[in-house]
C-alpha cells in the first residue's frame, strides 16, 4: 500500500533553501538530526527533502513538484502578501484540464506548481 510521497529536491545552499521554504512560504524544518548536505521541510501534510547539489546549475535544473492544495485563492493571496515572486509564467489561472493553478520558483528553480480542482 502507497501512503505518502516526499519529493527530494537540489539545493545549492542550506541556509538559503531553508530561509525560503521557512521565512517565505511558512514551512518548518523538520527531522532530530542535524545534517550538514540534507534539508526536510514540512507543511501541513507536504513533507519537501532536499539534497545538496553545489554545482547545480539553476538555468539548467528542471525538477518540479506539484502540491494539491485546498484553498488556493487563500494561499495565493498570502504569498502575494509576503511579497514571494511568483513565476512569471505561473500566476493564479484556471488551467483547460479543470485545475486552478499558480507557480513559483524557488532560488535554485525547483517549480513549485499548486494546484486545486476548479
Amino acid at each position: 500500500m502507497l501512503t505518502d510521497v516526499n519529493p527530494r529536491l537540489p539545493m545549492r545552499n542550506k541556509e538559503a533553501t531553508r530561509d525560503y521554504y521557512v521565512n517565505q512560504l511558512g514551512f518548518r524544518e523538520v527531522g532530530s538530526v542535524e545534517y550538514p548536505d540534507y534539508l526536510i521541510v514540512q507543511k501541513e501534510r507536504i513533507q519537501l527533502h532536499f539534497f545538496e547539489f553545489k554545482e547545480l546549475n539553476p538555468k539548467e535544473n528542471y525538477a518540479g513538484v506539484y502540491i494539491r492544495v485546498e484553498g488556493i485563492e487563500e494561499l495565493y493571496k498570502s504569498l502575494l502578501e509576503k511579497k514571494v515572486s511568483i513565476h512569471p509564467n505561473g500566476p493564479l489561472q484556471n488551467k483547460p484540464w479543470g485545475q486552478r493553478e499558480f507557480a513559483l520558483l524557488d532560488p535554485d528553480t525547483n517549480l513549485l506548481t499548486f494546484g486545486e480542482n476548479a
